[in-house]
């Protein structure tokens, strides 16, 4: 192969990746976006969206009856793999925790208000809203 055709190749495959990733992040935003209209219809206040700190992300910040609830939106398209909550492990978790608890100290929250963590997740065209799917402690 020569090198313009291996440039070429490369190229094309760098090309392939970058559709692939941004098609991802999109779905991921769209889904974002149904959690975060649900949870409205249902009463919450969104209070920030993409929270991004040194520790991780928030995909929504809400409120709920002056309960600071920290939401994880999970799309599955294949339920084989397991459900929404089944894909957040220790690890993911221990990120939203650090990750909230960052959030309750910069908006000077800490110790003032209840905060609890949400899952929604999207699989086809159900949506599952899981309260209190994991405790800070």
């Amino acid at each position: 192969m020569s090198d313009v055709h291996a440039l070429k190749f490369f190229i094309s495959i760098i090309n392939e990746y970058h559709t692939m990733i941004t098609s991802h992040k999109s779905r991921g935003s769209i889904a974002e976006q149904k959690a975060s209209s649900f949870l409205q219809a249902q009463g919450l206040r969104l209070k920030a969206h993409n929270f991004y700190c040194r520790y991780g992300e928030i995909d929504l910040i809400m409120e709920d009856n002056k309960e600071i609830v920290f939401v994880e939106v999970r799309m599955r398209s294949k339920t084989h793999f397991g459900d929404a909550l089944e894909s957040i492990d220790h690890h993911k978790q221990r990120k939203l925790i650090k990750s909230a608890i960052f959030y309750l100290q910069s908006e000077k929250l800490i110790d003032k208000v209840n905060c609890r963590f949400d899952v929604i997740g999207f699989s086809n065209s159900h949506i599952d809203w899981i309260k209190d799917a994991f405790s800070y402690e």
